[in-house]
């Protein structure tokens, strides 16, 4: 009767035989194993290690966190519950953690402990699209939240804007009802505070539009007046589409997880609850890293607008709706630095470095910012603003750091990454058509030659030896061989007319083309 064996009954039998004076070879044929199997059998059989099956895993992981650092995130986590995986990671490395780790490490220490629940993240719809204004105070976005109560157990609403350029709060006004008086009352304080927009984005609530009123598009309401009185274009969002005001909606989340958790319910008068939302908010605007700007304030971008603001500029207020003492957010101390070096944002985010790529906001494709190195860092700037910080990747001492300080500041053009520099002739209206796509060089050069080049993923203008202008790549790149086939543009067609004043052009009869000259009777 046959009789089934064990694994370590099989191997033990092997090396039975081997000591029996059986040759390896042939016993690892027999038993279908290789031969330093039989081998490493024979070495455990001696040791009296065991012959069965063992665990393969590592007996240590020499980059695994250490329980100091895991203990560290779950007290980071208990006392700030809204904080995730990035923003607990910021906090880390501000702490100067030794060796802090990475995402991924913190979000697994999170699963562990209980302090998240494992769900499934919700795939991006491919038909949304991100969008952002190139500078602050070009667009805000208004809308109005609830969900603010007292302890009586009334509901309060606030009439919330975000410049969309650099997230900073521009209005968090409580309103008992959000009427057209309150509303706009809470627009002219923001106006006060911080300034005129260009443009102001909004939904189609009865407060900002009555175009979906008994008037249709022709009945102005208050909000429509104030802007239009203070040169600012409304904009609209199309009907049922949320997205288009995410960032001011994406605000209004941050306040629910970090504002109203500690202080709902909790106020007995709208006064004291407004007083504890107009300091949350400094501590937004001054104080919180925010992710789409680098970790970083949104002040810090916000306070580039300072200088393009208009002293002189008055705003066009009702008598009755005047605030009585505006409040001032002072901008935040500018940061001591060292000089760096110039380099330019391809159309990825990211800039090249001493052989090292480090990434920048998209927002800043096309544009030049500033590099600089100092205590193991990299810090860059755009336009005195420090957008993004890495961890230095190279030698600050070494002879190429020496090489790339020498060209900065160099504002002369490039060479193309891709294929040709072609010549173009600026328009009447200030634009220059390259690969079926017009591109702004300015009304300076108008009727003048630039040259078009593309350089590190971006649209490169350039005239007379300096560079005039940059833009992030927005042709079709399938085009492009059809503007490197015309390097000086299309030749212009000669439209000579034949002299004399009798004479015109009629078509040849019988003749699919052509036309002939005959005189005029």
């Amino acid at each position: 009767m046959l009789q089934e064996l064990r694994v370590g009954e099989q191997r033990r039998r092997a090396v039975w035989e081997v000591l029996d004076g059986a040759s390896v070879t042939e016993v690892a044929r027999r038993f279908g194993v290789s031969r330093q199997s039989v081998h490493t059998w024979l070495r455990r059989y001696a040791a009296d290690q065991g012959l069965g099956d063992r665990s393969s895993r590592p007996h240590g992981c020499p980059h695994q966190m250490s329980p100091a650092t895991e203990a560290k995130i779950i007290e980071i986590r208990r006392a700030h519950p809204a904080w995730g995986a990035d923003r607990i990671a910021y906090q880390l490395a501000k702490d100067e953690v030794d060796q802090p780790p990475g995402r991924t490490s913190i979000y697994r220490a999170l699963l562990r402990n209980g302090l998240v629940v494992p769900g499934q993240r919700k795939r991006r719809r491919a038909e949304y699209r991100r969008w952002e204004r190139a500078r602050p105070m070009e667009l805000w976005q208004l809308d109005v939240v609830g969900g603010f109560h007292l302890t009586d157990g009334t509901e309060l609403k606030a009439v919330s804007g975000i410049d969309d350029s650099s997230r900073f709060g521009v209005s968090a006004q409580l309103v008992r009802r959000a009427t057209a008086g309150p509303v706009c009352e809470a627009l002219l304080a923001a106006l006060r505070r911080h300034g005129i927009p260009d443009q102001i984005l909004t939904d189609n609530g009865k407060v900002f539009t009555g175009r979906f009123g008994p008037a249709g598009s022709s009945a102005e309401v208050l909000f429509d007046r104030i802007c239009a009185e203070n040169g600012i274009r409304h904009l609209l969002t199309a009907p049922r589409s949320p997205t288009t005001t995410g960032k001011v909606e994406r605000w209004h989340k941050t306040i629910r997880t970090e504002f109203l958790v500690e202080h709902d319910h909790q106020h007995a008068t709208i006064a004291a609850l407004q007083a504890a939302l107009d300091a949350w908010v400094v501590y937004y605007n001054t104080e919180r890293p925010h992710q789409a700007l680098g970790m970083r304030p949104p002040i810090e971008r916000f306070r580039l607008a300072a200088s393009q603001l208009d002293p002189a500029g008055e705003i066009v207020l009702e008598r009755a709706l005047v605030p009585a003492e505006p409040a001032v957010v002072e901008p935040a101390p500018q940061i001591v630095r060292l000089p760096g070096v110039q380099r330019w944002v391809d159309q990825h985010g990211l800039i090249s470095l001493a052989g090292f790529r480090y990434r920048v906001p998209i927002v800043l494709a096309g544009e030049s910012v500033e590099a600089v190195a100092a205590e193991h860092l990299v810090r860059i700037f755009h336009r005195e603003v420090l957008v993004a910080e890495h961890v230095q990747r190279h030698k600050p001492d070494s002879g190429e750091w020496q090489e790339v300080r020498l060209r900065q500041g160099s504002r002369r053009p490039r060479r193309p990454s891709d294929g040709m520099v072609v010549t173009r002739v600026v328009d009447s209206s200030g634009y220059v058509s390259f690969a079926g796509t017009n591109y702004r060089v300015g009304n300076a050069w108008r009727r003048r030659s630039v040259e078009v080049s593309i350089v590190a993923g971006s649209v490169q203008l350039a005239c007379d030896g300096q560079i005039v202008r940059t833009h992030p790549i927005r042709h079709d790149r399938a085009k492009e061989h059809g503007a490197f086939a015309t390097p000086n543009g299309r030749p212009r067609q000669p439209h000579d007319a034949p002299e004399g004043a009798s004479v015109k052009a009629t078509p040849l009869r019988g003749r699919p083309t052509g036309r002939a000259l005959t005189p005029t009777p």
